[in-house]
């Protein structure tokens, strides 16, 4: 005796492949944000780090590091100790520039904490290891007597925060340059400028340079170890994702904001807590939040 047996017919086989369709693409934007909530904690959790070992700075030596000294080591360098890379630190010649040769190997280690993993740019091809992560020097164009945290050769104490440490910004995450020379997006290039630029910056500087595709760079956060501007340090001095280009002057400071692909940023504030931020902040509520001693009033809903 033959048996016969049941099978799909080709429209149940049809009906079958549209429901596992369908559930996957029900199941997929839920694995992204998993992933991306995932992801957002790390970068928590990296800026929480560091915070801490500001702190920790603070405790061993009473001031907090320089966001740039006068050999452009940045901030992240002094850090190194606090944040388990001392042996890191023992092979940095801070007597020599940061960019001289003895530092070429310490300048391209990469150090895990100073990533996020909210920027899908892997590490660009060259010598240098990159930061997410940018120290706040305050709301003037100038790194030099600025107001914020870090600055040129600044020593910050948390006395002098007379603004309040939980509603000062320390550090903001932002998204690499690429590496590019052309103009495409200002989230990844920027417009690079002399330093004498530096006192002729208004709010329109580098928007006609971005138009044009002159003198455009793509190096923001490309070094941890140099503390020069959009290197290791930041101005609040646009708007958080402004459409306005960045303005790097001769690295001695400019015109920037931090960048995301994502609705919002990631800052670490003075008492080491850290909060996402919106872009839609209002600018002089972000810029109150960049300054020391300003004595402005934060919004309750900031």
């Amino acid at each position: 005796m033959t048996r016969n047996r049941s099978a799909f017919t080709l429209i149940e086989l049809l009906v079958v492949l549209a429901l596992l369709a369908f559930a996957i693409g029900l199941l997929l934007p839920m694995v992204q944000r998993v992933r991306l909530a995932a992801a957002r904690m790390e970068s928590q959790n990296n800026l929480k780090q560091i915070a801490l070992a500001c702190h920790s700075r603070h405790d061993a030596f009473k001031t907090l590091p320089p966001g740039v000294d006068d050999n452009g080591f940045s901030a992240t360098a002094y850090l190194l100790p606090f944040l388990e890379q001392d042996n890191l630190f023992k092979q940095i010649d801070f007597k020599s520039p940061a960019r001289a040769q003895a530092n070429d190997a310490v300048r391209g280690t990469v150090v895990t904490v100073l990533r996020s993993p909210l920027d899908p740019l892997v590490q660009h091809q060259g010598k240098t290891a990159p930061t997410n992560y940018l120290f706040s020097a305050g709301t003037k164009f100038s790194l030099a007597n600025n107001n914020g945290l870090f600055f040129q050769n600044s020593k910050v104490t948390f006395t002098q925060v007379t603004d309040g440490l939980s509603n000062t910004v320390m550090t903001g995450e932002t998204l690499l340059g690429d590496g590019g020379t052309q103009a495409k997006t200002v989230k990844r290039q920027h417009v690079a400028l002399d330093v004498m630029a530096l006192p002729k910056l208004n709010d329109d500087s580098g928007v006609k340079e971005f138009a044009d595709n002159k003198s455009i760079a793509g190096d923001r956060g490309h070094s941890w170890l140099l503390g020069k501007f959009l290197h290791g340090t930041f101005t609040g001095t646009r708007a958080l994702n402004d459409t306005k280009p960045d303005v790097d002057c001769g690295g001695a400071g400019g015109l920037s904001a931090l960048r995301s692909l994502q609705h919002g940023f990631n800052v670490g504030f003075g008492d080491g807590s850290v909060r996402f931020v919106s872009p839609t902040m209002a600018f002089p509520t972000w810029q109150a939040m960049c300054t020391r001693n300003g004595g402005e009033v934060i919004p309750n809903d900031s």
